[in-house]
């Protein structure tokens, strides 16, 4: 047998110039990560339709953590990421979960209290009328844009993030803060000026990047979490964090959003300062000298506690979707890192095995370590940017 396998290795050695497999080819990789997914979600789905809850991490005792009744920024990860799967496989059970846990905070569209609305209808909603050009959804979408831009303060030229006279958000001083997660919520204001034909979205849009891009980034083009504005003189009051750990310091999913942001305003407007400032946040990130070798950055670029502190499966999700989007616009200069990323994302140390992790795909991600809230576990959104960035990458590929 011994001798068996010496001569297959020399003639692996002789055809093929080494006796290793094959590399997956994007596109054959990307299928097993959403076949894997499809399998994983599916145990997730018959749990949320058993409960008739919409699933959104593992709690410290390591039982399931539903979406909060009432309103949740994370409650629209779930439908989206069922879209997603709906889109790839056509079994009819994703567009039906879709369309259930959707319609669950559809009211929500009313609300002009948040500004998480792009996260939550255009991740779900959104979605849905991409695939199913349902009018009803893009009802749905034009009533929560209307929403959000009850939030913008001209004077300013943003929109608030959170209201202040209540929560722990009212112990902090703050008058009118903006934080760097807003910027994901302009995508859905810009398909909004798309499909109604009125500008005003997209104007609303295009004054909050330029004004958070010229307040929230350090010289270093890392940014800061939160900057508090007078709402009456727009001047800047204070930049801090609420997530990060320190008001200095670089929050690692506040980077994401920043490059997912700015590549995804370069998209819509073909604005060159937005496509420099995405790639000058991702030379950041992928230049930090702390960053480890698998890509997946800890929770804080700056935590102390590194090389002891914990992951963040979530950033680096969300840092491979932008990254894929972002070569299609600069030939291609990211798409290594992407796929280093994914494939570290699709490794056994960061995917889950199949049944386990509450039936979430990706393990070690980080909510708030400030807060004490959703440390080292499961999250629906970074399931939702994983499946974004896989599919973003193989269409990537395709269309080469």
């Amino acid at each position: 047998m011994k001798i068996f396998n010496l001569s297959l290795c020399i003639l692996c050695l002789f055809l093929f110039g080494a006796c290793t497999p094959t590399p997956d080819s994007p596109a054959t990789f990307v299928d097993k990560q959403l076949k894997n997914a499809d399998a994983q979600l599916s145990l997730l789905l018959t749990d949320a339709l058993e409960a008739n809850r919409n699933p959104r991490t593992i709690d410290a005792a390591g039982e399931m953590h539903w979406v909060r009744q009432g309103f949740d920024w994370t409650e629209g990860f779930f439908p989206g990421t069922s879209w997603f799967l709906y889109d790839v496989t056509k079994k009819d059970a994703w567009k039906a979960a879709a369309e259930k846990f959707q319609a669950q905070y559809e009211d929500h569209k009313y609300l002009t209290g948040f500004h998480d609305l792009g996260f939550i209808f255009n991740c779900s909603y959104g979605n849905g009328y991409k695939i199913t050009k349902n009018k009803a959804y893009k009802e749905v979408l034009k009533t929560a844009s209307d929403s959000l831009i009850t939030r913008f303060n001209p004077t300013v030229g943003s929109i608030m993030s959170w209201d202040v006279h209540h929560g722990w958000q009212s112990k902090r001083g703050w008058k009118f803060p903006v934080i760097i997660d807003n910027m994901m919520n302009l995508e859905m204001l810009f398909e909004a000026s798309i499909s109604t034909g009125d500008p005003k979205y997209k104007e609303v849009a295009i004054a909050h990047a330029d004004t958070t891009l010229k307040n929230h980034f350090r010289e270093d083009y890392s940014c800061y979490h939160v900057v508090d504005y007078d709402p009456e003189t727009g001047a800047v009051r204070s930049k801090q964090t609420a997530q990060g750990f320190s008001d200095s310091s670089a929050w690692a999913r506040g980077q994401a959003w920043a490059v997912y942001g700015y590549t995804m305003c370069y998209r819509y407007t073909q604005d060159e300062k937005y496509l420099e400032q995405a790639q000058k946040v991702a030379d950041y990130i992928l230049q930090y000298p702390g960053l480890p070798e698998d890509l997946i950055p800890y929770w804080d670029y700056n935590d102390p506690k590194i090389p002891n502190a914990p992951r963040d499966a979530s950033a680096a999700a969300v840092t491979a979707s932008a990254l894929v989007e972002l070569s299609g616009y600069t030939n291609g200069k990211y798409i290594q890192d992407a796929a280093n990323i994914l494939k570290s994302l699709a490794s056994p140390e960061y995917t889950a095995t199949l049944g386990t992790n509450k039936h979430f795909i990706l393990k070690h991600s980080v909510g708030s370590i400030p807060h004490n809230n959703e440390i080292d576990v499961p999250l629906n959104y970074a399931d939702y940017y994983y499946i974004e960035a896989l599919l973003k990458f193989k269409d990537y590929h395709t269309k080469k």
